[in-house]
């Protein structure tokens, strides 16, 4: 019968193992609990609400992300590194604690499974060995350069690849020593032991036992060194608690600020951030993905999210020492740990806090789930509500929100123009089918007035009866909030709640992204619950049921932009396809960075209104992908997007050959009849 004895040729010593597991779990957990103190040092936030949800959440998370590695694996090369070191040492660790449980209750295991087992963890084990390889091939001859290279980097590296290579030769000096008949089911050891076999037994045993001890030896110490030093190898441990505590708000969605109970507002200090977001400080391993994916660091801003993180952290345990010391003397563990370091200004720049556009391309690609944006917004807080601090452009935005209602500085028009259009005034009548809630873009730039116009005849050749406030609308605040200015926000989420609650709206229909995220998001955080759809997912359910039928045949190649808050802060990525494809004579071609890896306009997180100074415009370079694909239209579903292309295909003088056009323009211009059926 197939098998294996478990202290082979250790005995009677082998026990000495399990006395060794004592001391080395002291050692985790003393790290541990350092480590935890230092989160302790963030502020409270509640990390176990929706907890059936939380935990599901955190299940299928597990199996997609972490088992079948779905995050990694967009990019091939690096994912699939990752992936045979994660499956190698996986099933390592399984079969050791397989060892372990049937040892002690039915004598070890035999036959059949004692084969497959063996032969699945020789495969996986020689497959690891080969991603170490191909892992620090990568990082030390290729050298990207999202990879920051550290000593730790090269130890972690050289244990994981000294702790696989001794077992094969623990295994192989067995199977030599021993003649095992089954050795073809376990090939790493096979091929160690015909390197070995013209030794000695005697040799090959006192080989075996000098290595086991040895190989055992590097993976206490391995296990030691981490709880020590909590190094990068650490995600192994932190990263699924930083997935298990993720977020539970929607993806779009920015934490409130309670501003009659809060003390300050924002992060100054690293200790105002909350326990959460410096748990995402130890989590992130520094593998670079959000630093490719920013198109503020690919554009040459300032801005690098992993370099933000990176400064945080270091930050952090630069002062975490001393706060913990203030705090155990009785201190309030203020500032005696900050040695006279500003967070903001000296750690992490002004620039780089507003160079964000907060797209969320870093989050969609981080394997560890850490929160970039909440930690920059909070930053900005603090900048605009505490000090005072924001850029004058932007400054001048948030006035004219405040006195006017709206974000569009310098315009003389208002809303009022709104009722030339063929629809019903709200004050005048409230049966409607639907409340179009026109944003301050549409209703007073020139260039979005002409979507607006589109939307309402859409939705007016399929039939439906369309309200709006007119003047009783005010800026959703979304700009606000993302520039930092919380009180602002929440006046004019109150104000729209407000308006939307005493006229009894219940479904509301955008064309602006940002005010679909806002109202759908986050004014539920306010009390203000609606059924919220943005005009792509109507004009595409409308025309799927035939109520909209585009007849006009449009002759010309389309490309889709997919803004940042449609896409990947709401998952929205097929139904502007949809309406696209439904226009006769339309041929959609995607750009090589689309859906979740689209790339910014640059206008979102109140960029829209900031100068921008330095480097390469977003809006130029995302234009200049548009232009690659020889597409006659890109295609938007966001007033933003629609004028920084406007802009840029001017100055990329690419007005001849590429025009901007918002998806209802697309529709309204192809309505060949109104069908109500």
């Amino acid at each position: 019968m197939a098998t294996r004895e478990i202290f082979w040729n250790i005995e009677p010593f082998g026990i000495i193992l399990y006395f060794l597991l004592i001391p080395l779990a002291v050692v985790l957990a003393y790290g541990l609990y350092r480590r935890y103190r230092l989160w302790r040092l963030g502020q409270p936030d509640n990390r176990l609400d929706n907890l059936g949800r939380r935990l599901w959440s955190f299940a299928v998370t597990g199996v997609v992300d972490g088992f079948i590695h779905r995050r990694f694996l967009r990019e091939p090369y690096p994912g699939l590194i990752h992936f045979l070191m994660f499956w190698g040492a996986l099933f390592f660790l399984l079969a050791a604690v397989i060892d372990f449980i049937t040892h002690y209750t039915i004598g070890g295991l035999q036959g059949a499974p004692y084969l497959g087992i063996s032969f699945a963890v020789d495969v996986l084990g020689i497959a690891a060995i080969i991603g170490v390889i191909f892992a620090a091939y990568r990082r030390y001859i290729q050298r990207p350069q999202r990879l920051d290279n550290k000593p730790e980097n090269a130890i972690a590296l050289a244990l994981f690849f000294f702790i696989v290579l001794t077992g094969f030769i623990v295994e192989g000096l067995r199977i030599a020593a021993e003649h095992d008949p089954w050795a073809a089911w376990q090939p790493g050891g096979w091929v160690v032991a015909q390197i070995f076999g013209g030794l000695s037994e005697g040799t090959l045993l006192t080989l075996h036992r000098s290595l086991w001890w040895f190989h055992m030896a590097l993976v206490l110490g391995a296990i030691t060194y981490v709880a020590l030093t909590f190094s990068s190898l650490a995600h192994i441990v932190v990263a699924p608690f930083n997935v298990l505590f993720r977020s539970s708000r929607p993806k779009g969605a920015l934490a409130p600020i309670d501003l009659e109970e809060a003390e300050t507002f924002g992060a100054a200090k690293i200790t105002d951030f909350t326990w959460k977001q410096l748990l995402d400080l130890d989590s992130c391993t520094r593998c670079g993905r959000c630093q490719d994916a920013c198109p503020a660091y690919a554009t040459e801003k300032p801005l690098s999210p992993k370099k933000v993180i990176q400064d945080l952290k270091r930050h952090w345990l630069e002062v975490g020492p001393s706060l913990l010391a203030a705090k155990d003397s009785g201190g309030n563990g203020g500032n005696p740990g900050d040695n006279g370091v500003s967070m903001i200004g000296d750690v992490i720049l002004e620039d780089e806090i507003w160079s964000c556009t907060t797209c969320r391309a870093c989050q969609e690609v981080c394997p560890v789930f850490v929160e970039h944006i909440d930690k920059i917004i909070d930053m900005r807080r603090n900048l605009v509500l505490e000090q005072a601090e924001i850029p004058e452009t932007a400054e001048s935005a948030l006035r004219c929100i405040e006195d006017r209602g709206h974000s569009c500085r310098g315009t003389t028009a208002t809303r009022s123009w709104c009722l030339s259009l063929d629809v019903v005034h709200l004050a005048e009548d409230r049966d409607v089918d639907i409340v179009y809630f026109v944003g301050c873009a549409a209703a007073l730039e020139d260039r979005n007035m002409k979507v607006a116009v589109a939307v309402v005849e859409v939705l007016k050749a399929a039939g439906l009866k369309v309200g709006v406030l007119c003047e009783e609308e005010t800026c959703c605040g979304e700009p606000a909030r993302r520039l930092g200015n919380e009180y602002l926000f929440q006046i004019q989420a109150q104000k729209n709640i407000e308006v939307f609650n005493s006229y009894g709206i219940k479904k509301i229909v955008v064309s602006c992204p940002h005010c679909y995220n806002t109202i759908k998001n986050e004014y539920p955080q306010f009390g203000g619950v609606f059924e919220v759809v943005h005009h792509s997912q109507l004009i595409a359910e409308l025309i799927k049921r035939g109520r909209l039928k585009p007849g006009n045949a449009l002759g010309k190649t389309v490309t889709y932009h997919d803004a940042c808050y449609l896409g990947r802060h709401n998952d929205i990525y097929e139904e502007p396809r949809q309406v696209v494809k439904a226009i006769p004579g339309s041929r959609l071609v995607e750009m090589q960075r689309s859906r979740r890896r689209s790339f910014c306009c640059g206008g979102g997180g109140g960029r829209f209104w900031m100068e921008e100074r330095i480097g390469t415009r977003i809006n130029e370079a995302r234009t200049q992908q548009i232009i690659e694909t020889k597409a006659d239209i890109v295609a938007t579903a966001c007033p933003y997007c629609l004028q920084m292309f406007e802009d840029a295909i001017k100055a990329k003088e690419a007005s001849e050959f590429l025009k901007a056009m918002d998806l209802a323009e697309l529709v309204a211009a192809a309505i060949e009849q109104r069908s109500t059926g």
